[in-house]
């Protein structure tokens, strides 16, 4: 049966230079992560997390993803709803 999914969340990430490609490495590990990007602008890594709960969503943030190190900051933007999905639409 396929896990669905309730809450998506947007992790915006800021790391000490150079760190980028390790953290990047230890956050694709967790089953909760659907997308990492590093990004330039303001942040330097950009994560997508979807959970079954917005309480495991706080977990992996504050327990796993904060606790990484060289991660100096984080901002975290949680989905107020979900319209659509563009992988189903045609390219």
């Amino acid at each position: 049966m396929e896990e669905v999914f309730l809450v998506k969340a947007y992790v915006m990430i800021n790391t000490r230079p150079g760190k980028e490609t390790e953290i990047i490495k230890e956050i694709s590990k967790m089953p909760e992560v659907s997308e990492v990007h590093r990004v330039f602008g303001p942040f330097d890594i950009v994560v997508e997390i979807k959970s079954s709960s917005m309480e495991a969503i706080v977990d992996l943030i504050f327990e796993k993803i904060r606790k990484i190190d060289g991660i100096e900051k984080t901002i975290t933007a949680i989905t107020a709803e979900y319209e659509i999905d563009v992988h189903d639409m045609p390219i």
